[in-house]
C-alpha cells in the first residue's frame, strides 16, 4: 500500500520530464500535447500502474456507438457484437450518437459514466473523444471508417473494392458491355472504394465508362430512381446497373418499370447489402452480402483483446463480401449483344 501512495503525479511528471499540467492534460484527453510527449507519458502511466483517484473498476460492458439505426443491417451488426461480448462474459450497451466523428462529444460524458471495458464506434470517432477514452485506458475499435483510418487506430470493415470488382465481372461475364454504377455518398470512403473497383474491372476488360455512368448519391430508393431515370434517358443506355444499396436498387427497379422496360430482360440490376427486401422483391435481387454479423463479432473480440493489452499492435482487417446470385441479372438484350461498348 505504501508503494502505491508513492506513485504520485508529481513523481511521474519528474520521471517523464514534463510539468504537472502536461500530465493532467494527458490524463484528461486534451489534444494540445505533442504526440511524442503524450506517448511517453502514457507509457509511463501504464508501467507505473497509476490509476486516477476514484477511477474505480470499469464495467464488464462493451459499448457499441452507432450514428443511427438502419433496420436489419444494424441488427446484424449489433447481434455480432453482442455474441462476441457475451462469449467473454461481457454485456452490450448501445449508444446512438449521430456523427461520433464530429468533435462535439455530446455522447461521450454518458458513456464515460458507464466506464465500459471497450468501445466500438461505427464510421469514426473524433480525435478529442478518442484521446479522452485512451487517457482512461478504454480501447477503441472503429468499424467501417468513413475516412482513411489513422495509423495506430484499430479498424475493421468490408472489402468494398473487391466486392465491386466481383459484381462487375459477373455482369461482364453475362455479356454486358454497357454498365453503369451508382455508389453511396461521396463523403464515405467505402463509396469511393466501390466505384474504384467498378472502374478497375471495366478497365481490365477493355471497356470504357462514359461520363456520368459512375456516380455518388444517397442510398435510398428516391436517389436510385432519380439516377436511373437519368442514366436510361439516352438511347445509348446502360444494359446493367450496379446500385449502392438494396434500397437504391429498388428505386432503380421502379424507374425501369416506369419506362416500360423489364429486369433483367432489358436491364440487369445488382444491389448491395443483402437486406431481407432483396430476396422478397420481384424479381429477387442479385446483391452483395456484407458479413456484418461476423464483422461485429470480430470487432468485439479485438476490443476485448485490446482491453487486456492496450499496447497491442493496432490492426486493420477487411472482411470479404460475397455476391448472391438471384433473378435480377441476365444476358443483355440481343440488340446489344455484339460487344458494342460505349
Amino acid at each position: 500500500m505504501a508503494a502505491e501512495r508513492r506513485v504520485t503525479l508529481a513523481f511521474l511528471a519528474a520521471q517523464a520530464g514534463v510539468s504537472l499540467t502536461t500530465i493532467s492534460k494527458v490524463l484528461n484527453g486534451h489534444p494540445d500535447v505533442a504526440a511524442d510527449t503524450r506517448s511517453r507519458v502514457e507509457d509511463l502511466l501504464r508501467r507505473s500502474g497509476y490509476r486516477r483517484r476514484g477511477s474505480g473498476r470499469r464495467s464488464t460492458a462493451v459499448e457499441l456507438v452507432l450514428p443511427d439505426l438502419h433496420g436489419a443491417l444494424s441488427l446484424e451488426l449489433i447481434d455480432g457484437v453482442r455474441e462476441g461480448a457475451s462469449a467473454s462474459g461481457h454485456s452490450l450497451t448501445l449508444t446512438v450518437a449521430g456523427d461520433a466523428g464530429v468533435p462535439d462529444g455530446s455522447w461521450l460524458d454518458a458513456l464515460l459514466e458507464r466506464r465500459p471495458a471497450a468501445v466500438i464506434v461505427y464510421a469514426g470517432v473524433a480525435p478529442s473523444a478518442r484521446e479522452m477514452l485512451r487517457s482512461r485506458g478504454v480501447p477503441v475499435v472503429v468499424l467501417e471508417p468513413a475516412d482513411a483510418p489513422e495509423p495506430g487506430i484499430p479498424a475493421m470493415g468490408v472489402a468494398h473494392w473487391s466486392a465491386a470488382v466481383t459484381a462487375t465481372r459477373h455482369l461482364i461475364g453475362l455479356g454486358h458491355r454497357r454498365i453503369a454504377a451508382i455508389s453511396g455518398p461521396e463523403s464515405v470512403v467505402g463509396s469511393h472504394a466501390r466505384l474504384d473497383g467498378f472502374r478497375s474491372a471495366m478497365h481490365l476488360a477493355g471497356l470504357s465508362v462514359p461520363d456520368g455512368w459512375a456516380r455518388f448519391d444517397h442510398t435510398d430508393a428516391a436517389a436510385g430512381e432519380r439516377a436511373a431515370l437519368e442514366l436510361l434517358a439516352s438511347s445509348l443506355r446502360p444494359t446493367a446497373i450496379l446500385a449502392g444499396s438494396d434500397m437504391q436498387a429498388l428505386g432503380v427497379l421502379n424507374a425501369v418499370r416506369g419506362l416500360g422496360l423489364r429486369i433483367p430482360e432489358d436491364v440487369s440490376l445488382v444491389g448491395y447489402d443483402d437486406e431481407p427486401v432483396s430476396s422478397s422483391s420481384s424479381p429477387r435481387l442479385t446483391t452483395v452480402h456484407q458479413p456484418l454479423r461476423e464483422l461485429g463479432l470480430a470487432a468485439a473480440r479485438l476490443a476485448l483483446r485490446l482491453d487486456e493489452d492496450l499496447a497491442a499492435e493496432a490492426t486493420r482487417v477487411d472482411f470479404a463480401a460475397t455476391l448472391v446470385l438471384r433473378d435480377s441479372t441476365g444476358p443483355p438484350p440481343p440488340e446489344y449483344n455484339v460487344g458494342n461498348s460505349p
